[in-house]
């Protein structure tokens, strides 16, 4: 009896070290890494949103905004930056992920500076995609 138990316990206990596949991403999981990258790490809202004297007005999340800032030397420069919320205009979802990982617009031309070139792997830039998808267009 004590080797049938025993050989019961080492049978379960394999059992249990099995791995176990992880579950795909809820939607909702996706957005809040998203929200996480955008907020945390990525820094949109240093020029998608505008600026109030203590920051950016959250209020008005990636709504577009005026730079407050310009090169000290002649250079192409985007002055202002588009608005973001809801998905950028011009942009399918797909073109925006892509535009994410590689940098290139869907015309083939690359952003202006400062837009930075990102080179996002692909949950990543799905992420940030979804987050800002699902951002209201307020103006």
């Amino acid at each position: 009896m004590g080797r049938f138990i025993s050989g019961f316990m080492l049978l379960v206990l394999v059992a249990c070290a099995q791995p176990v596949a992880p579950s795909a991403p809820t939607a909702e999981e996706i957005v809040a890494r998203g929200q996480y990258l955008v907020t945390g790490l990525v820094g949109c809202n240093d020029c998608h949103t505008p600026m109030t004297p203590n920051g950016p007005d959250m209020t008005r999340a990636l709504q577009g905004a005026s730079l407050g800032f310009a090169p000290t030397v002649e250079m192409p420069w985007g002055a202002v930056a588009p608005p973001l919320a809801g998905g950028p205009a011009g942009y399918s979802d797909e073109q925006f992920i892509a535009f994410l990982q590689t940098g290139v617009r869907p015309d083939g031309s690359m952003a202006r500076p400062p837009m930075p070139q990102f080179r996002m792997d692909e949950d990543d830039a799905r992420a940030v995609a979804a987050y800002i998808k699902s951002l209201p267009q307020t103006q």
